[in-house]
Parts: structure tokens; sequence; C-alpha cells
């Protein structure tokens, strides 16, 4: 099953990431974005006590602060994976993406691995899970769905992985 690539100004990457390398491929423009999401939350609630006190006291205040900031670290990392899986698929400038693919390819073509790793689930499971979480980050806002399965459904970008290297 080859995914058909959609249509993006950059090269794309991976149509379906596994979630550990979204992960690594964060930058820190995602990191200071993501406390920035999570530093809004409490200071939004401190600033309405200020202008516009509640009179319920501390206790209350401090609790709404914390909820707020836990739904503030929630939100800022689906946001921080939304950007990141954004640059996998070429919707986002991708430079530093690629060139750490190339480098991870080679890498693990040297040790003889494949780039997608292994995985003991029957390959009609694999099929399933990429099927299901292909394109996903697209619907956070619906449910959030991550890739945690190694699979070997990926799409890419000629050029991604020079001809000489494969």
């Amino acid at each position: 099953m080859q995914h058909k690539l959609h249509q993006a100004s950059r090269p794309i990457i991976d149509t379906d990431p596994i979630f550990s390398r979204v992960v690594r491929y964060f930058r820190w423009s995602d990191y200071a974005k993501g406390v920035g999401w999570v530093a809004y939350g409490p200071a939004f609630m401190y600033f309405f006590e200020k202008f516009q006190p509640s009179g319920t006291g501390k206790k209350p205040l401090i609790r709404s602060m914390k909820v707020a900031t836990g739904i503030g670290f929630v939100q800022a990392f689906l946001m921080m994976y939304a950007k990141s899986c954004a640059r996998f698929f070429g919707y986002a400038e991708n430079a530093r993406e690629i060139r750490m693919y190339r480098e991870e390819y080679r890498k693990l073509k040297a040790e003889g691995k494949s780039m997608h790793g292994t995985s003991r689930l029957p390959l009609s499971l694999q099929r399933t899970a990429a099927e299901y979480s292909t394109g996903a980050f697209l619907n956070f806002d619906v449910i959030p769905i991550f890739n945690f399965v190694n699979h070997p459904y990926h799409g890419q970008s000629e050029g991604v992985i020079p001809e000489d290297e494969k």
C-alpha cells in the first residue's frame, strides 16, 4: 500500500512519522512557543483575579491556576507535535528536518537497520495503524492520534534520500 502524496510547497519527508521521531525533531522555537502556551493560562487567571476579584480567597485561585497549567501543558504539546508534523508533511520550512533525516538514514543504514524499524504486529494491523495515523495531526482538534507502530507504509518525496544512498 503506497500512500498517494499530497501537494506540498516543500519536500515531503514522511507522511506517517513515528511518535519518537516527531518529538526528537522538535525545534527550540517549538519549545519557546510551548512555554508561552503553558504560561498563558495561569497568567490569564491571575489577570482576571487581580482586576475583577472573585472574593473567594487564595485557595480556589491556586487550584484554578494549576488546572490552567495542566491544560496549557496538553495544549502546548499538541501544538508542538502538530508543528513538527507539518514540517514532515512539507507544509512548513523543513530543511533542518531533511538534514537530520538524512543523517539518521545514513547512521541506520551503516548499522544495517531499517529506517522505520521492525514490528511484531501482523502486516494487516500495521496497515490499519498506518491508515489511522497518516495525516492524523490535521485532526488534533477532534481527537489526537499518534503513530506508535513501526510499519513500511510511508510516503516520501523524491530527493529526500539521495538516489546514490538508497
